[in-house]
C-alpha cells in the first residue's frame, strides 16, 4: 500500500504546481493521443525526454514516480507475455516446440510497456501537482459548453474531484486495515492460496464498510450545508490563464505534433 501514490497531492511552489489545471489536463489528453501513435523508439524517446523535463521542473522526487509505476508491474509483465506468445508478425526469433516468438510481437510489446510507463508517469505527475479542488475547477470550466445541452458538468466534475481524494484516505485506511489484521495474526504474505484469499477477504469487507461509512458521511455533510448541484454557484477560486500556462502549452503541443507527424514519415 505504501506504493500506491496515485491521487496524492505534494505541496509545493514549482514551475509546474503553478500551471494553470486546465492546461494539465488538455497536456494530458495531447500527450495519450501522441503515445499511442507507432512513433517508434525516437518519438517515444522524445516524449520520455518531455516528460522527465517536467519531472524536473516539479521537483517531484523521481522515487514517488517509480512507486506510482511499481504496482502496474504485474499488469504488464501479464500484456507483454500475453503479446509474445499470441502475435504473430515479423519473422520468427524463437522456436520452442510449437510455440514460435516472433520480432513483431518483441516490438509490439516493448512499445506497449514504454507506453503505459509514459502515461502513468504523466498522470501521476498531474495529480501530484494539482490540488482535488484545482482539478474540479478545470474539468467543470473545461466541460461548460455541454450545459447547453443539460450535460450535468458540475456533478461530473464533483465526483470526479471525490473520486480521487478519496483514492489516497482508502489507500490509508487499507494499511491501517492490514496492520490491525496482522496484529490479530492474518498474514498477508505466506501461506497457502485458500488462506491468502481469506486474508485478502478479511482486509476487503472492513474496507468496503469503511468506504460506505465515509461516502454516507460525507453525505450527510453535504446535505447538512444544504449542497444543491443545480443551484447558481459562487467560486472562492478563479482559475487564472498567463502567459506561462500559453507558453507550456505551445510546447507541449509541439511536441506531441511532432511526435505524430513522425509516425507517418
Amino acid at each position: 500500500m505504501d506504493n500506491m501514490t496515485f491521487g496524492k497531492y505534494i505541496p509545493g511552489n514549482s514551475l509546474i504546481h503553478r500551471l494553470d489545471p486546465r492546461l494539465k489536463i488538455c497536456t494530458v489528453l495531447i500527450f495519450l493521443i501522441a503515445v499511442f501513435f507507432d512513433v517508434g523508439f525516437i518519438g517515444y524517446g522524445i516524449l520520455a525526454i518531455y516528460v522527465l523535463v517536467c519531472i524536473l521542473l516539479s521537483k517531484i522526487k523521481v522515487s514517488h514516480i517509480l512507486k506510482a509505476v511499481k504496482p502496474m508491474v504485474f499488469m504488464m509483465l501479464f500484456l507483454m507475455i500475453f503479446n509474445i506468445f499470441l502475435l504473430k508478425t515479423g519473422d520468427v526469433l524463437v522456436k520452442i516446440g510449437s510455440i514460435s516468438i516472433y520480432s513483431g510481437a518483441l516490438l509490439q510489446t516493448a512499445y506497449i510497456f514504454i507506453r503505459l510507463v509514459l502515461i502513468i508517469t504523466l498522470t501521476t505527475l498531474m495529480t501530484s501537482t494539482t490540488k482535488p479542488l484545482e482539478l474540479t475547477l478545470a474539468i467543470e470550466n473545461l466541460l461548460n459548453p455541454l450545459k447547453r445541452f443539460h450535460f450535468p458538468v458540475h456533478e461530473l466534475a464533483m465526483m470526479i474531484s471525490i473520486a480521487l481524494r478519496f483514492i489516497p484516505d482508502l489507500l490509508d485506511e487499507a494499511k491501517r486495515i492490514m496492520k490491525a489484521q496482522a496484529s490479530r495474526g492474518a498474514d498477508f504474505n505466506e501461506g497457502s492460496f485458500m488462506e491468502k484469499i481469506r486474508s485478502i477477504i478479511s482486509l476487503i469487507i472492513p474496507l468496503f464498510i469503511s468506504a460506505f461509512q465515509r461516502a454516507e458521511d460525507l453525505a450527510n455533510a453535504m446535505e447538512s450545508r444544504n449542497y444543491n448541484p443545480e443551484a447558481k454557484r459562487t467560486k472562492y477560486k478563479i482559475l487564472s490563464w498567463q502567459t506561462t500556462d500559453t507558453l507550456a502549452m505551445s510546447v507541449s503541443i509541439i511536441v506531441c505534433v511532432s511526435v505524430v507527424i513522425m509516425s507517418f514519415m
